[in-house]
C-alpha cells in the first residue's frame, strides 16, 4: 500500500490566511480536470488562472522529482493535508520575502536542486493570489446583481 503521509490532516483550511488558503484551493483545482466548473470559475477571477498554472507546475515538479507522491484532499474537503500545508507555507514564505525559509521548505517536497524551481513557481502563485485578494469585490463577483442590458 502506498504511503499517504503527505495527506494526513494537519489542520483546517478555514484556519489559514487568505493567500495560503488560496494556494491550497489552487493546488486542488490544478489537480482537478480542466472541465471542472469550479476550476473554470476560479480561473475567471483576477489572478486565478495564473495561480492554478503556478500550482500545477509545482505539483508537476513534486510528481516528477518529489521525495514521494504528492497528496492532496478533495476540493470540498475542509481538512488541510500535510503536503498542502507545506506548499502553502512555501508560497507564504516567498511572498513575505523569506526566500531562505521557502527554499528549506521546498527541499522537504523535492530534490534540493529543484528547490529554486519550486520557489519560483510559488512566487508566481503568491503574486497571482495577492492580486486576487486585492481585487475589488465587483471584479470577483461575476454575475451577482448583474443586469441584462440586451
Amino acid at each position: 500500500m502506498p504511503s499517504r503521509r503527505g495527506g494526513a490532516a494537519v489542520g483546517m483550511l478555514d484556519e489559514l490566511p487568505a493567500i495560503e488558503a488560496g494556494a491550497v484551493v489552487a493546488l486542488r483545482l490544478a489537480c482537478a480536470p480542466m472541465s471542472d466548473p469550479a476550476r473554470r470559475d476560479f480561473s475567471r477571477l483576477p489572478g486565478g488562472r495564473a495561480a492554478i498554472d503556478a500550482l500545477c507546475q509545482m505539483a508537476d515538479v513534486c510528481a516528477t522529482f518529489g521525495r514521494r507522491p504528492l497528496m492532496h484532499h478533495a476540493l470540498t474537503c475542509r481538512c488541510l493535508g500535510g503536503d498542502e500545508a507545506c506548499l502553502a507555507q512555501i508560497v507564504a514564505a516567498v511572498l513575505a520575502g523569506d526566500r531562505d525559509d521557502a527554499m528549506a521548505l521546498a527541499c522537504l517536497m523535492a530534490r534540493a536542486d529543484l528547490a529554486p524551481v519550486l520557489v519560483s513557481h510559488a512566487e508566481r502563485a503568491g503574486v497571482a493570489l495577492s492580486r486576487m485578494a486585492a481585487a475589488p469585490a465587483h471584479e470577483t463577483d461575476h454575475g451577482a446583481g448583474a443586469a441584462t442590458l440586451h
